[in-house]
C-alpha cells in the first residue's frame, strides 16, 4: 500500500476545519486514474487487505486522523461513507445494510464508518444536520448523499447507480470486477520532499513557512495545480482562525466596511454558507469603486480557488461578478 500522497494533505486538513469540501484534491484525480486499484487502507501493523474491525477489507473504520485514506481510496473506486453515532437507532438500523451490501461488493466500492461523536469536525466538513447521513465520495470528492434509513433494495439500487455512473471515470471499479474482488497492489508513487515539508509546517500551523514553501514550488514550476491550489488553501485556514466570530453581524451593519465584508465572507465559507459568501462579495462589488472594487474581486478570486472549477457554485459567482463589473 502507498503513503497517502501529501500534496492532498493541506487540503484535506482544511476541509476538516470546516473550511470548503473536501479540499482541492481533484487536480489530482486524473494523475491518480493511471495508477492500478490500490488495496484498501489497512490498521497499523495489519496484514495487507485488513480492515480496522477485523470484519471485510472493505468495510473501515474512519477517524480525523486516518480520514485521508477514504479520499486517496476515492481516487479509485468509490468510498461510502457513513456517518453515524450509536445512539441512533435509525443509525444501527441502517449499518448493518450497509456493511452486508459491503461485504458483497468485491471491492468495486468501500464503506467507511465515521463515529460522529468521536470525530465531530469530519461530521463539520460534510455540514451534517441529521444521522445518519451517508455520502458518496469519488475523485476527491463528494457526488452524492442521502439521509437516514432506506431498504437494502434501495441501498443497492443506489451503489448501483454510482457504480454505472463511475465505472469510466475511476479505474479501480472495472480491475476489481476483473479481479474477482481482491485487491491490486498500487504503483508507487515517490514523494516530493518539498511538498512533505510544506505540508508538515501546515499540520503544525506554520501557515507563514507552509505559504513560502508553495509559493518556492511554483516559483520554480509555475503550472503545478497540487502547488496552486495547496496555497490557497493555506492562505484561506491562516485567515479563516483568526476571524472574529462577531464580524459576519458587524459587516451587516456596517456595508461599507470593506475589510468587515471581506472578513464575513471567509467566515461564512469556513461554515459552509459559500452561496451567501459568494453574494455579498459581489453585492460589495456592485456598492464600491476604484481600488475598495479591486479589492474586494481579488478577494472573491482568491475564494473561487478553494473550490473545483466546475463547481456550479463558483460559476453562478462568477457570471454574477461579471455582470457586477460591467
Amino acid at each position: 500500500m502507498t503513503r497517502p500522497d501529501p500534496r492532498k494533505s493541506a487540503a484535506l486538513s482544511a476541509a476538516l476545519s470546516g473550511a470548503v469540501d473536501l479540499g482541492a484534491l481533484k487536480a489530482r484525480a486524473d494523475a491518480a486514474r493511471q495508477r492500478p486499484a490500490a488495496a484498501p487502507p489497512t490498521a497499523p501493523g495489519a496484514p495487507s487487505g485488513a480492515d480496522t474491525n477485523g470484519a471485510s477489507p472493505w468495510v473501515l473504520d474512519v477517524t480525523e486522523a486516518t480520514f485521508q485514506s477514504v479520499v486517496e481510496r476515492s481516487m479509485e473506486i468509490p468510498v461510502v461513507v457513513e456517518l453515524t453515532a450509536t445512539w441512533s437507532p435509525e443509525a444501527g438500523e441502517l449499518s448493518p445494510i450497509l456493511e452486508r451490501a459491503a461485504h458483497a461488493s468485491g471491492g468495486t466500492w468501500i464503506l467507511a464508518k465515521v463515529d460522529l461523536d468521536a470525530n465531530p469536525r469530519i461530521g463539520q466538513a460534510f455540514g451534517v444536520q441529521s444521522v445518519p447521513t451517508v455520502v458518496a465520495v469519488a475523485g476527491g470528492q463528494p457526488i452524492d448523499a442521502f439521509a437516514g434509513p432506506i431498504s437494502a433494495a434501495e441501498f443497492d439500487q443506489w451503489t448501483a447507480r454510482l457504480l454505472d455512473a463511475l465505472r469510466d471515470k475511476l479505474p479501480g471499479i472495472a480491475a476489481a470486477e476483473a479481479n474477482g474482488g481482491g485487491p491490486v497492489e498500487p504503483a508507487e508513487v515517490p514523494e516530493d520532499p518539498r511538498f512533505t515539508a510544506a505540508e508538515e509546517a501546515f499540520e503544525r500551523g506554520d501557515f507563514t513557512a507552509a505559504e513560502a514553501a508553495y509559493e518556492q514550488i511554483l516559483a520554480a514550476e509555475p503550472a503545478n495545480e497540487d502547488a496552486k491550489a495547496a496555497l490557497a488553501q493555506v492562505r484561506f485556514t491562516a485567515r479563516a482562525e483568526s476571524v472574529d466570530p462577531d464580524v459576519v453581524a458587524r459587516a451587516d451593519s456596517s456595508p461599507d466596511d470593506i475589510d468587515a465584508q471581506l472578513a464575513a465572507a471567509d467566515l461564512e465559507i469556513a461554515n459552509q454558507d459559500v452561496e451567501k459568501a459568494f453574494k455579498r462579495l459581489v453585492d460589495t462589488v456592485r456598492r464600491v469603486y476604484g481600488d475598495d472594487r479591486n479589492k474586494v474581486r481579488e478577494h472573491l478570486v482568491s475564494l473561487f480557488e478553494l473550490f473545483a472549477t466546475d463547481d456550479p457554485r463558483v460559476a453562478a459567482a462568477r457570471r454574477n461578478l461579471a455582470s457586477a463589473l460591467f
